[in-house]
């Protein structure tokens, strides 16, 4: 697919007290188990940290914030700067269950759009959603701005919302497992479970 990926590291990690791109499961990374997921659909990935020392063992494109402290809308200005393709798909390091078909859905969905975000549950994922590369210049006037929400962003640009009856026709899997995200040691433990349960 002629898109790129742009997974986002940059997060503290206060919730969870580690680093949630390097917590384990069944000896691989969480970070390499979702770049392997990515990498069967996206020709390039960007890894977007603050911290390019500790990914070295990836052997990725790494990009840090050109924004310090200014939270995920950062990340995702750094990624969208640094790719090489219009449409990216974009998503946090935290979700483990990442699915590849799902991606490339939402990229298709793009043509006419400047972000595809999905709504599972009645929440919005713009940390799991598609984005035009100009999307870059937009999110770099909220950042200057001090407008650092997500929504601040997504009520700048021409957004296709996608629920769970559009996402059902896209992804057959179970979107509460996509959508699954970790930030508390008991999230990650639970997500441990679920990953057993592939074995």
């Amino acid at each position: 697919m002629k898109a790129g990926a742009i997974v986002l590291s940059g997060g503290k990690s206060s919730r969870m007290g580690k680093n949630k791109a390097l917590l384990k499961f069944h000896e691989k990374t969480n970070i390499e188990i979702i770049l392997g997921e990515l990498k069967h659909v996206f020709d390039d990935i960007i890894l977007v940290t603050n911290e390019p020392e500790t990914y070295h063992f990836l052997d990725i494109k790494i990009v840090t914030d050109q924004y310090k402290e200014s939270g995920p809308l950062a990340g995702i200005h750094a990624g969208l700067e640094a790719s090489d393709y219009e449409e990216n798909f974009v998503v946090a390091c935290d979700m483990p269950f990442v699915s590849g078909e799902l991606a490339a859905s939402l990229i298709k969905e793009l043509k006419h759009h400047e972000a595809v975000v999905p709504i599972s549950e009645g929440r919005q994922h713009p940390l799991f959603a598609a984005y035009q590369k100009r999307a870059a210049v937009v999110a770099k006037d909220c950042i200057e701005e001090g407008k650092l929400r997500m929504k601040h962003l997504l009520d700048r640009l021409d957004v296709r919302y996608l629920d769970e009856q559009d996402l059902n026709l896209y992804c057959e899997g179970n979107l509460e497992r996509v959508f699954f995200n970790m930030n508390r040691p008991e999230e990650y433990e639970e997500a441990k479970k679920m990953t057993q349960c592939d074995r």
